[in-house]
């Protein structure tokens, strides 16, 4: 939950480095939300099966879309990577699978072009 909150709270914030743990802890807590919400979205009878998605699912969305970027692009910096290799998720299949390779390799050891390591405590 530090981890969900700390990406939060620097939320428009592209530039500097993210752990792998600070990456997958928001991605982790970012799932269990969008169930939860889907779940009580189909009892209170606002989801739409036409949009895949509910109220609550839809403004959650809005809400973590700018964060979302922002942790993929720093997380991609530990890697040595440019934020623009998010880009690569639009090819089908092979772009999914080359930043999924991004996103859980070891960050890069010490200062690299981005900055330097990611603190390890939330």
């Amino acid at each position: 939950m530090q981890w969900y909150v700390r990406v939060l709270k620097n939320y428009a914030q592209f530039n500097g480095r993210a752990l792998r743990s600070e990456y997958w802890f928001f991605v982790l807590f970012n799932i269990i939300v969008s169930i939860i919400l889907a779940v009580v979205d189909s009892v209170t009878g606002t989801y739409s099966d036409g949009a895949g998605l509910g109220l609550l699912g839809g403004l959650y969305t809005l809400a973590v879309i700018i964060p979302s970027l922002a942790v993929g692009v720093r997380r991609l910096h530990d890697v040595d990577k440019s934020g623009w290799w998010l880009l690569i998720a639009f090819i089908p299949v092979l772009g999914i699978l080359v930043l999924l390779y991004f996103m859980v390799i070891k960050g890069s050891e010490g200062d690299n072009r981005f900055g330097p390591p990611a603190p390890t405590e939330p």
